[in-house]
C-alpha cells in the first residue's frame, strides 16, 4: 500500500466524522427543544447547597425527636439481616471478628463510640465519644457523615426508617448480652 491510498483513507475517515458532526449541530439547530424548568425525577436524599448560613437555619436542622420505641418496632431481624450485608464491605458482625475497613461491630449498642482499642478511628469518631445507644445509632445511620462530622465512613446512611429499625435490631441481636428494647 503506499501513501496515497492511506491518505485517501484517512480523508475518508475524517471527512465522514466531519459529516456526522454536522448533522448533528444541523438537527440541533432544527429541532431546538425548551429544557423544563424544574427536574422530572426527583433524587431522595439530595440537598440543596446554600452560601450562607443563619442561626435560624442551624436551630431548625436541629435532630428531631424520634419515639424509638415506635420506630424499632416496625423493625424485622430478618429484614435487618438483609440490609446488613451492605455494611458487609467494610464491617464484620463477630463475637471474634477481626477489624476490615471499618470496626468489628459485635455488641456495638451499649459501646462507646471509637472505643475498640485495636481500630484506627477517624479524630472526630474518637471525639465524639458518645455511646452508641438505640437513638444515637438511628441518627448516625440516616447519614454517617452528616452526624459525626469528619468520620472517615463513607457510607451514604439508610433513609427507610424501616431498614434502620432493622439493622438496629439486627445488630443489637449480635452481642453477648443484647440492650433491652425501650
Amino acid at each position: 500500500m503506499d501513501s496515497f491510498e492511506l491518505n485517501k483513507i484517512i480523508a475518508a475517515v475524517l471527512l465522514t466524522v466531519l459529516i456526522l458532526i454536522g448533522i448533528g449541530k444541523f438537527t440541533d439547530v432544527l429541532f431546538h427543544v425548551e429544557k423544563p424548568k424544574e427536574s422530572a425525577y426527583k433524587i431522595e436524599g439530595l440537598e440543596v447547597a446554600s452560601t450562607s448560613t443563619s442561626n435560624a437555619e442551624t436551630e431548625t436542622k436541629a435532630v428531631e425527636a424520634v419515639d424509638i420505641k415506635a420506630l424499632l418496632a416496625m423493625g424485622d431481624l430478618g429484614h435487618g439481616e438483609k440490609v446488613f450485608k451492605k455494611c458487609t464491605a467494610c464491617h464484620q458482625i463477630a463475637s471474634d471478628g477481626k477489624n476490615m475497613i471499618g470496626p468489628n461491630l459485635w455488641s456495638v449498642i451499649g459501646r462507646t463510640a471509637g472505643s475498640v482499642s485495636d481500630y484506627k478511628y477517624s479524630k472526630a469518631m474518637i471525639a465524639y465519644g458518645k455511646e452508641w445507644t438505640f437513638e444515637e445509632m438511628n441518627s448516625y445511620l440516616i447519614k454517617p457523615q452528616g452526624y459525626v462530622k469528619g468520620t472517615k465512613m463513607a457510607f451514604a446512611g439508610l433513609r427507610k426508617e424501616k431498614d434502620r429499625a432493622s439493622v438496629i435490631l439486627f445488630m443489637n441481636s449480635k452481642s453477648s448480652s443484647p440492650k433491652p428494647l425501650p
